[in-house]
C-alpha cells in the first residue's frame, strides 16, 4: 500500500446503465460514491479491475461553486470530462442523497472544469463543454478515416475536431444506414478516436444513429458516448444540420438501445438521457 493511502474500507458504490430507458440495453458506469483517501494509483487500479468503459470517484469539490468533484478513469487513463460518467455520477449522487446548493442544477467539478446537471424529464441532461478544438481535419488524416471505415472519400459527407476533453473526430455520413453498415477496419484507424453520425429514421423514433470507436488495448465500439454527442450537436446544430432538438440512437449495432436527447437552449446545448442503478452494495478500497 502506498504510504500516503488510507487503510482499505467499505464504500458506498453503484454501478448504473446511462443513456436508456431499458436496464442492462445503454453504457454500464462503476461510480465509487466516496472516494476520500483513495491515490489516483488505486483509482487506476479499480478502474482497470471492473472492466468497464468509465468508472467514477466521487470526492468533496475544491470549488465552493461545485456540489461534488469527480475523478473519470477508463481502464488505462484517467479522462479531464466524459458524457456519460457525468451523468451517471450525478444520477449516483443524488440517489445517495447529495443536495444541490441551487435550484434546478447539479454542479460537477471535473478535470474539464464545472459542468452542471439538471434534471430532464425522467432523467438527466448536462450543459455540453466548450469545444477546446474544432474546425476541418486535414486531408491525409480523412483519407486515413475513409479507409479505416471501409468508405469511400466521397462517402464521407464532412468531418471535424470534436475535442473536449477526449479528442473526438467526427465524421457526418448521408444516412442512419450508412452508419449502421460500417464496418471499421480498426488496425487501419489507430489511435484516433472516431465518432460516425448520419441522419435518418431508426428504431424509437430517433433522428439521427450515432457510433463510436475508441482505441485502448484494443480498439472497441462504446455502447453509448455522451461527451462525442455533445461535440456533434454542437458541430451540426451551429452548421445547420441538425435541429436544435433531436434524438440520437447509438449502440444498435451492439444490441443496445441507446437514446441521447439533444437540445439547444438559451446559448446551452443540453444532453440528456435515463439512467438506472442496476447494483448497489459496496466495494472494499
Amino acid at each position: 500500500m502506498n504510504s500516503t493511502e488510507l487503510p482499505a474500507r467499505s464504500r458506498p458504490f453503484h454501478q448504473v446503465d446511462v443513456f436508456s430507458r431499458e436496464a442492462y440495453r445503454g453504457n454500464p458506469l462503476a461510480v465509487v460514491v466516496d472516494a476520500e483517501g483513495l491515490t489516483p494509483e488505486r483509482m487506476q487500479q479499480f478502474a482497470n479491475w471492473t472492466n468497464l468503459s468509465e468508472t467514477t470517484f466521487l470526492l468533496p469539490p475544491t470549488d465552493p461553486r461545485a456540489d461534488y468533484r469527480v475523478r473519470i478513469f477508463t481502464g488505462s487513463e484517467e479522462f479531464p470530462f466524459a458524457g456519460h460518467p457525468t451523468l451517471g455520477s450525478a444520477h449516483a449522487w443524488l440517489e445517495c442523497g447529495g443536495t444541490p446548493q441551487s435550484d434546478g442544477f447539479v454542479v460537477q467539478e471535473c478535470g474539464a472544469g464545472l459542468v452542471r446537471v439538471k434534471r430532464d424529464g425522467g432523467g438527466l441532461a448536462f450543459a455540453a463543454p466548450p469545444l477546446t478544438r474544432c474546425g476541418p481535419v486535414d486531408g491525409a488524416i480523412r483519407s486515413r478515416i475513409a479507409a479505416g471505415l471501409r468508405l469511400a472519400e466521397t462517402d464521407v459527407v464532412d468531418a471535424s475536431w470534436l475535442v473536449n476533453g477526449p479528442e473526438w473526430i467526427g465524421v457526418l455520413l448521408g444516412s442512419a444506414e450508412q452508419v449502421r453498415a460500417v464496418r471499421p477496419d480498426f488496425a487501419a484507424l489507430g489511435s484516433l478516436k472516431i465518432g460516425i453520425i448520419g441522419p435518418g429514421p431508426a428504431d424509437g423514433g430517433a433522428d439521427f444513429e450515432v457510433r463510436t470507436f475508441i482505441p485502448g488495448g484494443a480498439m472497441v465500439e462504446d455502447p453509448v458516448t455522451g461527451s462525442f454527442n455533445a461535440g456533434a450537436a454542437q458541430w451540426l446544430i451551429g452548421s445547420n444540420r441538425a435541429p436544435r432538438e433531436y434524438v440520437a440512437a447509438q449502440g444498435t449495432a451492439l444490441g443496445h438501445a441507446g437514446r441521447v436527447h439533444i437540445k439547444a437552449d438559451d446559448g446551452d446545448i443540453w444532453v440528456g438521457g435515463q439512467s438506472t442503478t442496476c447494483i448497489r452494495g459496496s466495494v472494499l478500497l
